[in-house]
């Protein structure tokens, strides 16, 4: 299985680039979130990957970060999902952006990608509510008014507790508990994560 190419970008388009590894040419699809981050050709560049393989063709992904290639698969487990929908998705919004219109159940900013209707939309919602947070931490705690100071020390201990080793499904429900029983003013992220330790490992 072919997980990552470091090489020579030799070539790169909108959709797609070509990476030269040794003297092998590997053409890759690439959303537009990649593409931006691509170097100039004949550069050195590496791109995480997802091989496809299918009875009539072979096909590479590349991605610029862990997080885009974690949401490019995660897609593809939604029934209706293919590759080029998955990357259409990419294209048009930001990972943090996607899992954040997911966690709200924005149905209509979602049906804006082209490709996806309202009731595609509505199965997005369904399937990928709970798991977006295993690639955006903070989704789960952010509201659509905005931010507020302990919304951001909520997502830090969870990416916190989340470094240490903890899934983030775990150590969201833990700071959720927590912070639910304290006081808005006690509601730091050191407090959140020394308390999130202790019940973790109890």
């Amino acid at each position: 299985m072919i997980t990552r190419l470091t090489g020579t970008l030799v070539e790169c388009e909108l959709t797609e680039a070509v990476v030269d590894v040794h003297g092998v040419g590997f053409a890759v699809s690439v959303p537009m979130s990649t593409y931006d981050q691509l170097p100039s050709p004949g550069s050195e560049v590496q791109l995480l990957t997802h091989f496809s393989v299918r009875e009539d063709a072979m096909q590479l992904y590349g991605f610029s970060t862990p997080q885009e290639r974690q949401l490019f698969r995660m897609l593809l487990t939604v029934s209706g999902v293919g590759p080029k929908l998955a990357l259409n998705v990419l294209s048009c919004m930001s990972v943090s952006t996607f899992c954040q219109t997911i966690v709200m159940g924005d149905v209509k900013a979602l049906s804006r990608i082209n490709g996806i209707g309202k009731r595609s939309a509505e199965r997005l919602t369904v399937e990928l509510r709970d798991r977006v947070p295993e690639i955006e931490p903070a989704a789960g705690f952010r509201k659509p008014e905005g931010e507020t100071p302990s919304d951001r020390e909520i997502q830090d201990a969870v990416a916190a507790l989340s470094t240490l080793g903890f899934k983030t499904d775990v150590a969201r429900k833990a700071v959720q508990k927590i912070s639910a029983d304290l006081p808005k003013t006690k509601q730091t992220a050191e407090v959140l994560i020394r308390r999130a330790l202790t019940a973790l490992n109890s």
